[in-house]
């Protein structure tokens, strides 16, 4: 077994032998996956492929993707070893017809550049709130089992302390920036949740997301955690447009993955929960360092050149999200992946692709 293949297969036994999987309720079961082929998405994919067939758990997947030749090149090893692994080619704002039953829809589709933010509000809107309400409608006629709704941290606005952020916090949300088009439609979405829930039944949760990464982010990728893991394969100084102070828990797209699948399955209908390492809390400038010491091939230098526009970056406001995830930790869910490790996950798997 390669290296490669050894990665791979520890990752996916990290979430099919997680204690905490109720992996009986998903036997026979179809799952319907919004964003399919990003980053969360694929390795979900991945890991109810790789359980279902080790467990013979007989798991239907319905992977929804905007791009089937995109979705056949991702999914060609899953493909080719399962039968249950099926292909709906749309988009959320038309969604295409759903033949048959849907257990359980894990909905993760959303726009995630931080320049479309705000050079595509309307489309970051759109896709967003008209997309959750049709794949809101869908579960409510499927008459689902269970419906998990991938939301984010930016929900709470821009907090300017250290203090724990508890699902019942508010917002400072202005609605006036074009940048809140990504957050305040978060929030909608998270409202549609719990009307849907309310009116018509559908037994909705919400996942709120810290930055996630790790094995399976693209060389390409826009973020700043891969702008980080490319200057270190490139040999080239990190440089920061602003100074670095705002201050964020990470967590590693397994640990999101057994948190998604947790919530699905033990989860309280109408209910919200965090999702972070929280011993992974750190400012951006920290993160930089970290990489810089910890990653590059030789010295490189973390260098603050700070521009006026940042707004042209999409960058978020300055602010601490420290999320308290007691919450769903009580649901026997724990992170298993330090930041570092996250890093060395990501940037090992560019490396092989450079």
């Amino acid at each position: 077994m390669t290296e490669k293949e050894q990665r791979f297969q520890r990752d996916m036994d990290r979430v099919a032998e997680d204690p905490s999987i109720d992996w009986e309720k998903l036997r026979g079961k179809t799952m319907l996956i919004t964003g399919a082929t990003g980053l969360i998405g694929k390795f979900l994919v991945r890991a109810l492929v790789y359980k279902s067939r080790k467990d013979s758990l007989g798991i239907k997947i319905l992977a929804l993707t905007r791009s089937r030749e995109k979705a056949e090149k991702m999914f060609a090893g899953e493909r080719k070893v399962c039968a249950d692994l099926k292909f709906l080619v749309g988009n959320v704002e038309d969604l295409p017809a759903v033949e048959g039953d849907v257990d359980f829809v894990i909905h993760g589709a959303s726009q995630t550049s931080s320049r479309a933010f705000v050079n595509e509000p309307v489309e970051t809107i759109r896709t967003a709130v008209c997309g959750t309400a049709n794949v809101l409608q869908l579960a409510a006629e499927k008459k689902v089992s269970g419906f998990v709704y991938l939301s984010s941290m930016e929900v709470y606005g821009a907090p300017q302390t250290d203090e724990k952020i508890t699902e019942d916090r508010g917002t400072d949300l202005d609605t006036m920036a074009v940048r809140s088009s990504y957050p305040e439609s978060k929030r909608m979405c998270e409202c549609l949740c719990s009307s849907y829930c309310e009116e018509y039944g559908v037994p909705a949760k919400i996942l709120r997301l810290t930055q996630t990464f790790g094995s399976g982010v693209s060389y390409e990728d826009t973020r700043v955690f891969a702008e980080f893991a490319r200057c270190a394969l490139e040999q080239r100084d990190i440089v920061l447009h602003t100074r670095g102070g705002t201050k964020r828990s990470y967590l590693d797209v397994t640990d999101a993955v057994r948190a998604i699948l947790i919530v699905l399955l033990r989860g309280k209908e109408k209910e919200a929960y965090n999702a972070a390492n929280e011993e992974s809390y750190c400012s951006i400038y920290e993160m930089a360092v970290m990489v810089a010491e910890n990653f590059g091939k030789q010295k490189i230098r973390v260098r603050c050149e700070v521009t006026e526009n940042i707004q042209g970056f999409g960058y978020a406001p300055e602010l601490h999200m420290n999320l308290d995830t007691k919450k769903l930790q009580e649901l026997g869910w724990r992170p298993g992946v330090s930041l570092k490790d996250t890093f060395e996950r990501m940037i090992w798997e560019m490396e092989q692709k450079e």
